[in-house]
């Protein structure tokens, strides 16, 4: 337990050199951006004295690395600007987009890890026998189908041809846990389908390789039951490479959520990104860029903490 909980401290204080090189990158590709924040807040039919007044309440007349330091201790205040479309703070708005992603990501990060194990135990133990080849198939299958074009599938089948569920739109669970679920899984499986794909081959590899060890021969030669073998041993050390490149797929899963959401119509972080291009508000892109990359970075951060959990010699070795 002081092993895992000195990596722990160790691995938050090397946050902070990394978030703020996230900041820094965030804030020099804003302005590098040929976006006008004075002209997309006034308008374009604004004078140069209103833009010039623009600048100078919003500190955009000061250099560069003055911007930036007062950017950096906005964002340890929590402040994270004012939108120029819609003259409100960026925090209120992320407050209530990012429970809207977390919740979809989670869910699709957890169906993503139902159907890998499925499918990779399902392949290793019957290895190179047609179950093995048929969940092959499937698996290059479902990794080549981008999540959009498998949402738009979900919609026009689930949806419009069956009515089975909502096309659009997002339901707070204490409002309606099951109108909740039903808004959610669409949104999920076309998230989840790709990721749970390609984890299931790597669930294959690492079973069929613990599979293949002196100690499951072992177990076997003394008597104890395949669902014993493979349940408590075989599985439990099979799932810790697994565990570590689902929580790398993460980010995609977050990544995925920007067209996702705008597909279903969510009022999530993917959302709030998409109305910032649309219209050119670098202040709502750039907070909301910042608040995705930290939360990538702590999920990581937890990923890796149940990895040395679940792997003893990792645990002893730090």
């Amino acid at each position: 337990m002081t092993n895992v909980l000195g990596m722990v401290v160790r691995r938050l204080l090397t946050l902070i050199p990394l978030m703020l090189g996230i900041a820094l990158f965030v804030f020099v590709i804003m302005r590098l951006s040929p976006v006008n924040s004075a002209v997309s807040a006034l308008g374009d039919n604004a004078s140069p004295a209103q833009i010039a007044a623009y600048n100078q309440a919003h500190g955009l007349d000061k250099p560069a690395p003055v911007q930036f330091v007062t950017f950096v201790k906005d964002l340890l205040t929590g402040d994270l600007g004012t939108t120029q479309s819609l003259n409100k703070s960026v925090g209120s708005l992320v407050s209530e987009a990012l429970p809207v992603t977390l919740e979809l990501t989670l869910i699709g990060a957890l169906l993503a890890l139902v159907l890998a194990v499925v499918l990779g135990i399902v392949a290793a133990l019957f290895r190179d026998r047609w179950p093995d080849q048929l969940i092959r198939v499937i698996s290059m299958m479902g990794i080549s189908v981008p999540s959009f074009w498998l949402a738009l599938l979900l919609i026009q089948q689930l949806s419009i041809t069956w009515g089975w569920l909502p096309n659009a739109g997002y339901i707070n669970p204490s409002d309606s846990f099951t109108g909740f679920l039903k808004a959610m899984a669409m949104p999920a499986v076309a998230l989840a389908v790709p990721v749970g794909c390609s984890l299931a081959r790597i669930v294959r590899t690492a079973m069929v390789e613990e599979l293949d060890k002196d100690y499951v021969r072992t177990a076997y030669g003394l008597g104890l039951p395949p669902r014993v073998v493979v349940g408590r041993n075989v599985l439990r050390n099979a799932l810790v490479n697994p565990l570590t490149v689902l929580g790398l797929r993460v980010g995609y899963l977050l990544g995925g959520t920007i067209i996702i959401e705008a597909i279903f119509q969510m009022p999530g972080m993917g959302t709030l990104v998409m109305q910032a291009v649309t219209t050119n508000d670098t202040a709502l892109a750039q907070g909301t860029i910042l608040v995705i990359a930290g939360c990538f970075v702590v999920i990581n951060l937890v990923v890796d903490v149940l990895y040395m959990v679940a792997n003893p010699r990792l645990r002893g070795s730090h």
